[in-house]
């Protein structure tokens, strides 16, 4: 799924700057800084830059998921729309937070960091907010867990096809 979302977005934004798409790509959800490397290599950007942009792509909703989502979920839930698809995104994402809860800190810091389905800064922030993770620990988290994720991607993105074209 990650693939063919990756390739819709180079299709779409074809003509752009490849920074900006592989910036882009890694702000989404569920894709985030893993698709975005995966894009980067791909679109043969080097491998400094490509880090820069899905970094920064990444980086940049954390903060105001950590301090916004708890306020816009309570105001989502007095609606009859939206009620039920804020409920079911708690408690899907409340079923991955036992790391977190356990180890707090490492905790998040690996659910991040582990590049797994389902796992990754968007959800991080989400769980720490809904836990009620002080901005001030939750933060350095994600960030810390994103750099270890981007050390996986990258040795898989670019590190595996270099050895396998030697």
């Amino acid at each position: 799924m990650a693939a063919s979302i990756i390739h819709w977005f180079i299709n779409i934004m074809t003509g752009l700057p490849k920074e900006l798409i592989v910036f882009v790509v890694s702000m989404v959800p569920i894709v985030e800084l893993r698709g975005g490397i995966i894009c980067s290599s791909l679109l043969g950007l080097d491998l400094f830059r490509g880090i820069l942009c899905c970094l920064a792509g990444n980086m940049i909703p954390v903060p105001f998921i950590l301090l916004f989502i708890t306020p816009i979920f309570t105001w989502l839930k007095k609606t009859r729309l939206f009620r039920p698809m804020v409920e079911k995104l708690e408690r899907k994402s409340m079923g991955k937070s036992e790391t977190i809860q356990k180890y707090e800190f490492l905790g998040l810091v690996l659910f991040v960091g582990i590049p797994l389905p389902g796992t990754g800064a968007w959800t991080g922030s989400l769980i720490a907010a809904l836990l009620g993770v002080k901005f001030k620990k939750a933060l350095p988290a994600i960030y810390l867990g994103l750099v270890m994720a981007t050390v996986i991607m990258c040795v898989i993105s670019y590190g595996i096809p270099a050895l396998l074209s030697m």
